[in-house]
């Protein structure tokens, strides 16, 4: 039975609070109240508060001053700001990925084809810095969601590693799948950037975890990554790409493939792939590769349950799984994908380190290193691939 109360809010009213807020029914350790929502359309905001019998507030200083946790589900380019203020408030705060990022000059015709990597990469670098700042300053914590680092496999796979004590030699990364719903992503001064921080930032993440909680084990002190190389490319955007209707192509000025090749301070590396040019549903699959033992965690799509209909029809009215094209045939199932995905772990571990002031596993040290990684990233592709630092804040 929970002993402790802790009031939070949910600050957006799209896709990723609707998902943070049936993540928060599943939290047991400690009572949730959630006393309501804010977001800058009030008509978008009545949409997501009435069904739900939660509080419409009127201001984000009244939601923050009103609760001990906040959930920034925005987009990542209004994070800074949302954050910095919740932090000078002294509340913890779950920040939604990407954490941060380089969004433009502030005009609406900004091109993300056409800007200098390197600016991009100075003025990240300069909001990730202001965010830690403002986290120092505070009595409350940063927590990333990322909530690959507390899919059940990932989990295991931390456990393994405590208890073997291996060494991680390298790490194969991907999620992919057939394009982005939202019209938002696929503008470079909304989303800052493409598949490789929309998609890329989740197994980077858990590569990057996996290899602190290592470095943890043998030497006392997280592994952290020192360089990149990276390669992107925009397929549907080309003159010559055939459309025949199955990827997404709305896109305006990002990228539809990447690939990152990551070395850490000890000479170990990690590739992480990232692409929205894949049919079949959603890969999130991360596999690590050690001294003493090799696993594969298949987060989607897993064989836990395959089901088969001659006639998709039949399952018309059924949720099968994230982003396929059809559901005829055989399908690999989901039957509790926010449980495999690690939503409900994720919420659970924040809210027992806000409750009792337990290590938060995704921080801002993680959170930090991700952008980094990815920025520098972005600067080594404009570069056709030349190794890049990742500076280290």
């Amino acid at each position: 039975m929970a002993d402790k109360t802790l009031r939070c809010g949910i600050v957006g009213s799209g896709f990723a609070a609707r998902f943070h807020y049936e993540a928060l029914q599943r939290v047991h350790s400690v009572k949730v109240l959630i006393t309501g929502a804010w977001s800058p359309t009030r008509e978008k905001l009545e949409q997501f508060t009435g069904p739900r019998n939660i509080r419409s507030f009127n201001s984000l200083e009244e939601l923050i001053v009103q609760n001990d946790i906040l959930h920034v589900c925005t987009p990542p380019s209004t994070h800074e700001g949302i954050v910095s203020d919740i932090l000078a408030n002294d509340r913890d705060v779950i920040v939604e990925k990407p954490f941060t990022g380089y969004f433009g000059d502030g005009t609406e015709d900004f091109n993300g084809d056409l800007f200098s990597r390197e600016t991009g990469l100075k003025k990240t670098l300069d909001s990730i810095k202001r965010m830690l700042e403002a986290e120092k300053k505070s009595n409350g914590r940063i927590m990333y969601a990322e909530n690959w680092i507390f899919a059940p496999a990932i989990i295991k796979e931390r456990e393994i590693l405590k208890k073997t004590r291996a060494q991680i030699l390298w790490i194969h990364g991907e999620q992919s799948h057939s394009g982005s719903h939202s019209l938002s992503y696929g503008q470079w001064r909304y989303s800052g950037g493409g598949s490789m921080i929309g998609k890329g930032c989740h197994p980077l993440a858990a590569a990057l975890y996996l290899k602190q909680v290592e470095g943890k084990v043998r030497f006392s002190k997280p592994v952290r990554p020192v360089s990149v190389s990276a390669r992107t490319h925009a397929i549907t955007r080309m003159p010559g790409f055939s459309d025949e209707g199955y990827l997404k192509t709305y896109y305006k000025d990002i990228e539809d493939f990447a690939l990152m090749h990551v070395v850490f301070e000890d000479g170990t590396f990690a590739d992480i792939f990232a692409s929205d040019l894949v049919l079949g549903g959603v890969n999130n699959r991360l596999e690590i590769n050690t001294t003493n033992h090799r696993t594969i965690c298949n987060i989607n799509p897993n064989n836990a349950m395959q089901t088969y209909t001659p006639d998709k029809n039949h399952f018309q009215d059924m949720y099968i799984v994230e982003k396929t094209e059809t559901k005829e045939g055989w399908s690999s199932v989901s039957p509790d994908e926010s449980w495999f995905t690690g939503y409900q772990h994720e919420m659970e571990a924040f809210y027992r380190s806000a409750a009792y002031n337990e290590p938060v596993e995704s921080d801002s040290t993680l959170a930090a290193d991700v952008i980094a990684t990815i920025y520098s990233g972005y600067l080594s592709a404009e570069k056709k691939g030349t190794e890049m630092p990742v500076t280290l804040l």
